[in-house]
């Protein structure tokens, strides 16, 4: 059956372009005729019943902005079998026959939920980590990305100033793709990620010395959370080198900030993807990027598709950082 009425949430962490893409939803739905709603506060909001119709005007000057206009939240009675239910009721109420989410895993583990419940449900993969396995990119990760290597090139002039080593951790609890980005961007002579066990000697010092005998004075040393222990690293370069070190945990500024114009772009191709899908009576779906096209697969396969690191783009940043 063809959606005619249908809503759009955000859920999980945050992400610059997920305004993009409720926006590319909203409009795009306009433009098929159809009714929209937007739902505050992710799954809790079809809970509690945060549910507002959305015209064109709703999404002006968004498009640029971080974070979540809907605003996002964990809900863990949605969490339970009761809960998907009671969410699926309000739907039914409300008269909505569809619902996009813009989140991550978990988001998608509830869209399928939904999904199965009655309401039909497509996911588009907004997460800064860019941890989704099925797609090759995901909303914010660009901005993410960027936002570290200012802040790192930033953090720089003041290591380079004092003939220092900063030991800078990045957001990746599973996934180390900012980490090794970023390291290779600002030129770091390690770069740490929960994909590649390290030996601390070998990966860390043994670099700082080599580099050391070239004459060069000042290190950057990148680590994912995934691997953490930041401050304990930062400390322990300092007793084996001698070079005075520091340890900065960018933390959530990395979450926040305009979106870079890949993010908005991508974002809006999802969003636009994601009520096509509806429009044509398709559920249980996820948009994706694969090779650089959009297109969608069954929630439960991407869910269960394994993710794929980078090798050769690890065996780069190590080549690189001497």
């Amino acid at each position: 059956m063809c959606a005619k009425k249908i809503a759009v949430l955000t859920s999980g962490g945050d992400a610059p372009g997920m305004n993009a893409a409720v926006r590319a939803v909203v409009r795009t739905a306009i433009s098929f005729g159809m009714e929209v709603y937007g739902v505050r506060h992710g799954y809790n909001g079809l809970l509690t019943g945060e549910v507002q119709k959305m015209e064109l005007r709703s999404v002006s000057n968004i498009i640029q902005h971080g974070g979540t206009a809907l605003f996002t939240a964990r809900s863990p009675e949605f969490n339970t079998p009761e809960g998907v239910q009671k969410a699926a009721a309000k739907c039914r109420e409300l008269g909505i026959d569809g619902v996009v989410v813009v989140g991550g895993d978990g988001s998608f583990r509830g869209a399928r939920d939904l999904t199965g419940a009655g309401v039909p449900c497509i996911g588009v993969p907004g997460t800064i980590d860019n941890d989704i396995s099925s797609s090759e990119y995901t909303i914010g990760y660009d901005t993410a990305m960027n936002t570290a290597m200012e802040m790192i090139d930033r953090i720089r002039d003041t290591t380079e100033s004092h003939d220092r080593c900063s030991v800078v951790e990045v957001m990746g609890r599973r996934c180390g793709d900012i980490a090794l980005n970023t390291g290779i961007a600002v030129g770091a002579i390690a770069t740490l990620v929960p994909e590649v066990k390290y030996d601390f000697e070998k990966d860390i010092i043994e670099r700082i010395r080599y580099a050391q005998k070239t004459g060069k004075r000042h290190f950057i040393v990148v680590v994912a959370e995934g691997v953490g222990h930041s401050e304990d690293i930062c400390k322990r370069i300092q007793e084996e080198t001698g070079i005075e070190s520091r340890a900065t945990i960018l933390g959530h500024v990395q979450r926040g900030g305009s979106p870079t114009l890949r993010d908005r772009v991508v974002a809006s191709q999802m969003g636009y993807h994601a009520v096509e899908l509806l429009r044509d009576g398709k559920s249980n779906r996820v948009v994706v990027m694969q090779g650089e096209r959009i297109v969608d697969f069954d929630i439960t396969e991407a869910l269960e598709m394994p993710r794929v690191f980078d090798e050769k783009l690890y065996k780069i940043s190590q080549d690189l950082s001497r």
